[in-house]
């Protein structure tokens, strides 16, 4: 075996598909790429993100407490890394990549229409943001496209290379512990 740099862990752990994370300030909507995500716990669905101060969502989140988290397929991929390459403090990424939005039920932050799926998000504990950049927010909707063609999901490899995911492996039958989770 080889040993690599322990900074590398990321690599290795990745949480799971590159998503896109819309927050609205005053009227004035956002969109941002974000990786570092996971499931924090299952009732009340919480979910951690880590959205630095260098990102300009950052303040907007903190600021409003609320976001979604809409999950991009594979024919977004460019898009998705262009979203990531600019800032929304000085371009308007909605109308420079064309992303199609609609009203959230709950936030004001909008839902993604050419997303898989988009989770609207409010924060249920501000108490790690300072120290660590880490929201935890609790999924109050969910909206899925039942009928969009391209399903499959991205996941960053910390270096600009995706794993796009595929097949899927069904073990339910197996998994008797968890079987009364819905």
């Amino acid at each position: 075996m080889k040993e690599i740099s322990a900074s590398q862990a990321y690599r290795l752990l990745e949480p799971g598909p590159i998503v896109l994370v819309t927050t609205s300030l005053e009227g004035t909507p956002n969109v941002m790429t974000m990786g570092f995500h996971m499931m924090v716990q299952h009732a009340p669905p919480l979910i951690g993100c880590v959205i630095g101060p260098w990102d300009f969502s950052h303040q907007t989140l903190k600021k409003t407490g609320e976001c979604v988290i809409a999950i991009p397929a594979t024919d977004l991929a460019e898009t998705v890394v262009d979203i990531g390459n600019c800032s929304g403090d000085t371009v308007d990424k909605f109308e420079r990549f064309g992303l199609g939005t609609r009203p959230a039920k709950d936030v004001a932050a909008p839902l993604l229409v050419d997303c898989l799926a988009n989770i609207e998000c409010r924060l249920a504990d501000p108490s790690l943001v300072d120290r660590y950049n880490l929201f935890i927010l609790e999924a109050k909707r969910i909206w899925i496209d039942e009928a969009r063609k391209e399903r499959r999901t991205m996941h960053h490899r910390g270096d600009g290379s995706f794993t796009v995911d595929g097949g899927t492996l069904d073990l339910r039958k197996r998994m008797v512990k968890w079987r009364h989770l819905p």
